[in-house]
């Protein structure tokens, strides 16, 4: 199979040089040396590649484990793989703890994309998010780590420019059969001349995993996804939820002038002035969708961007404190209804939710939480546990350290609408960046403040912490059960 590859490169290539002479015969024979190279650095698992006799694996594949003692079983099969083209096999026995990985380099060019895909399969594994993954580590010729690209304005701000750290390809979908797509695009580091490639199982008593499919090669550049980020710093007046409503309608217009494709409001603004705030919750709570999502719904038509309003919401005989997500087409995307109650709504009678929903936008995944939300990390985790870039984040008032820890940690873009005054100290109506950084604030009262921002960057922290949102899904803890009240009596002394 590889013979064929280079002879599809050689019929590419020789088509121009029938007319073009001898310099394009000069090129012609630099590109096929390439090509050579390429393909003979980047051998991969394939149908006609079986190792020779006496080695256990295809060529450049190889056994590794940190210490014999936790070393698992290896074998490769030839007829293994969702397309029979070969597999590579780790197997754990019963006990704990070991560890191995399929290991193979690959060469690299400095600045260039290159994708790394493969197909996973596994037997008794219980956590595979954190069991059975792939490493790329970026080298020099030497087998030395090499400094990440990062712009020179984080290097000023730094004082060093950070390692390049190891990427964690992520999970994608599972066939019929029990394939996992397992993929990832990554620049390359410039001083980068080869790519190190780890295909893992660890952790997984009795558990067996099969590797297949592998793939690592040039591609293009991912497409930018630069998305304007709005918030309003706006605490209602009106008389009804209508006048409430009514009073964001220039603020919203004043997003849209200044091209906004989010702009995020305040906790339950229907309801939020003085005048009706002193009404019964359970009075004023309305259906979603209902008249005041169908009203922002309006202007997020009118103005072509998505809007995110908290508003409580009733359901049969339920009263939720809800955010709703809309479209640029007026039409509801969905909503999140708050999971944390502080005891002056759980003494209101409203019901908490339950769910951790993200919703896909044009340009991203944006998950919502409501103000209490954010005092506890676990809502801003499950968010972004499942997929969030973007929390959109109404919030009467918190402490705006637990905003920038909430970005933080999960390295996502928080954009909060507060009802509080900078001066108060109790949270601040911003867009808070991958790092906690408030990238845009408001500071008077009925302003829009906007930041751009690219979700196809990812942030690279400092020193050795690397791309850490791709390492959160492989490094975070696995699920625990819920503490015993002995133990909470306990650790309450």
């Amino acid at each position: 199979m590889l013979l064929a590859s280079v002879a599809t490169i050689v019929a590419a290539k020789s088509r121009p040089i029938q007319c073009k002479g001898r310099v394009m015969l000069q090129e012609f024979r630099k590109s096929f040396v390439a090509a050579f190279i390429l393909i003979a650095a980047s051998s991969l698992v394939l149908a006609d590649e079986t190792p020779t006799q006496g080695d256990p694996f295809p060529s450049g594949w190889t056994a590794k484990s940190p210490r014999d003692e936790i070393r698992p079983a290896f074998s490769f099969e030839p007829n293994g793989g969702p397309k029979q083209s070969g597999s590579f096999v780790i197997r754990h026995d019963q006990r704990e703890g070991l560890d191995g990985w399929m290991q193979n380099s690959f060469a690299v060019t400095g600045g260039e994309f290159v994708r790394f895909q493969a197909a996973r399969k596994l037997t008794d594994v219980a956590l595979p998010r954190r069991s059975a993954l792939v490493r790329v580590l970026w080298q020099n010729d030497a087998g030395k780590m090499v400094s990440a690209n990062v712009p020179e304005q984080q290097v000023a701000e730094l004082g060093h420019t950070p390692t390049a750290e190891p990427e964690h390809p992520v999970d994608g979908p599972t066939d019929a059969k029990g394939w996992t797509t397992v993929s990832g695009v990554y620049r390359v580091p410039a001083k980068a001349t080869r790519a190190v490639v780890e295909l893992h199982l660890q952790w997984a008593p009795n558990g067996r995993v099969e590797w297949s499919e592998i793939g690592f090669a040039k591609t293009t550049p991912p497409q930018s996804r630069k998305v304007r980020l709005a918030t309003v710093h706006h605490k209602p007046s009106g008389t009804s939820p209508r006048e409430n409503c009514e009073e964001f309608a220039p603020l919203i217009a004043e997003a849209a002038k200044q091209k906004a494709d989010l702009v995020v409001l305040g906790e339950t603004v229907p309801t939020a002035s003085a005048n009706v705030k002193s009404l019964k919750i359970h009075e004023t709570a309305e259906p979603i969708p209902g008249p005041s999502t169908d009203y922002f719904g309006e202007l997020a038509k009118q103005y072509g961007l998505h809007i995110v309003v908290s508003l409580y919401e009733r359901d049969r005989h339920l009263v939720y404190n809800s955010a709703v997500l809309l479209g640029p087409d007026g039409k509801l995307i969905g909503k999140y209804r708050k999971v944390c109650l502080p005891h002056g709504e759980v003494e209101k009678g409203i019901a908490p939710g339950h769910d951790y929903p993200v919703f896909d936008t044009k340009f991203g995944k944006v998950g919502m939480m409501v103000c209490y939300d954010g005092f506890f990390p676990e809502v801003a985790r499950e968010l972004s546990n499942r997929g969030a870039e973007v929390i959109a984040w109404p919030v009467w008032g918190c402490n705006p350290q637990l905003a920038k820890a909430r970005a933080c940690e999960n390295h996502v873009y928080i954009v909060s609408s507060t009802f509080m005054e900078p001066r108060h100290g109790w949270m601040l109506s911003a867009v808070f960046d991958q790092t906690g950084k408030p990238i845009a604030q408001a500071e008077k009262w009925s302003t829009v403040v906007v930041a751009e921002v690219d979700l196809s960057q990812p942030y690279l922290g400092p020193y050795n912490l690397g791309d850490f949102r791709s390492m959160i899904e492989r490094h975070r803890p696995a699920p625990t059960l819920e503490p015993s009240p002995r133990t909470l009596e306990h650790s309450s002394r």
